[in-house]
């Protein structure tokens, strides 16, 4: 089974909208993990969600709890330093948020799951190629 590291904007628009991406993250088709802090974000994010989003409230807590119910959530301190580091050297001069995402995907030999335009430009021009695309 695929180890695909999902980060914050494909969860954010999978509780927009129906959508392929939403369809995705609740498949079974591979191991979906994301950093611990993902949860953080999403409760500072959740008015944004509401504000944004196609569905009622009760809709929205729903599909929340059934894409948080199928994506594996990794405490920080389960990747290793040699892992953070090369994942800083990454990201320094693109976008240092993404780093968490980054080094698991590296930790784990994972493929990112990210829409982030700019940092797949730059990790790629780094030589970083570990990207899951649906």
């Amino acid at each position: 089974m695929k180890i695909v590291v999902v980060d914050l904007n494909k969860i954010f628009s999978a509780l927009l909208k129906d959508s392929a991406i939403r369809t995705l993250l609740l498949s079974t088709d591979h191991r979906f993990i994301a950093p611990n802090y993902t949860i953080v974000e999403l409760f500072e994010k959740y008015p944004r969600i509401v504000q944004y989003s196609t569905h009622p409230v009760e809709e929205i807590i729903s599909i929340l709890n059934q894409l948080i119910r199928n994506i594996e959530f990794v405490p920080e301190n389960a990747i290793s330093g040699l892992n953070y580091k090369r994942a800083y050297d990454l990201c320094k001069e693109i976008d240092l948020k993404d780093l968490a995402y980054v080094a698991l995907s590296l930790e784990l030999n994972g493929e990112l799951y990210t829409g982030d335009k700019k940092l797949i430009n730059g990790l790629r021009a780094k030589g970083f190629d570990q990207f899951f695309e649906s």
